[in-house]
C-alpha cells in the first residue's frame, strides 16, 4: 500500500503533481478512501508564489516555507503520487482553508 493510502484529511503532503509543478506541498481536503473507491486523494496545494487572490489562504506554519494555499489549485491525485507527511493543520487553519474553496466553488 503506498503512502498515499494513508493520507489523512489536514495532513499536509509532499506530492509529486507531474508537468511543470514537479512536486509541491499539499493539504489532503478529501476523506480517506475505502478499497472499493478510486484511489484517489483530493488535494488543495500550497504555492510560494503568492499572487494576493482573495482564493489564497496564507497560514504561517512551521513546516512549510511562505506561501498559501490556493484554493483554485484543487487537484484530485493518486495514491501513488504522495512521497512523505510534512505535518498537519489546525482545526482553525483547516477551516480557513475550508472557508477559502467553498468561497471559490460558490458553496457559501
Amino acid at each position: 500500500m503506498s503512502a498515499g493510502a494513508y493520507a489523512k484529511r489536514g495532513e499536509v503532503w509532499l506530492v509529486d503533481l507531474g508537468y511543470a509543478a514537479k512536486t509541491r506541498p499539499c493539504l489532503v481536503f478529501s476523506i480517506e478512501a475505502e478499497d472499493t473507491d478510486r484511489a484517489l486523494t483530493t488535494v488543495v496545494s500550497h504555492t510560494t508564489s503568492v499572487r494576493g487572490t482573495r482564493f489564497e489562504v496564507n497560514l504561517n506554519i512551521r513546516f512549510l516555507q511562505k506561501g498559501a494555499f490556493d484554493a483554485q489549485n484543487i487537484i484530485s491525485v493518486s495514491h501513488a503520487k504522495f512521497i512523505r507527511k510534512l505535518g498537519s493543520l489546525t482545526d482553525e487553519q483547516m477551516q480557513q482553508v475550508e472557508d477559502a474553496v467553498r468561497f471559490w466553488l460558490d458553496l457559501l
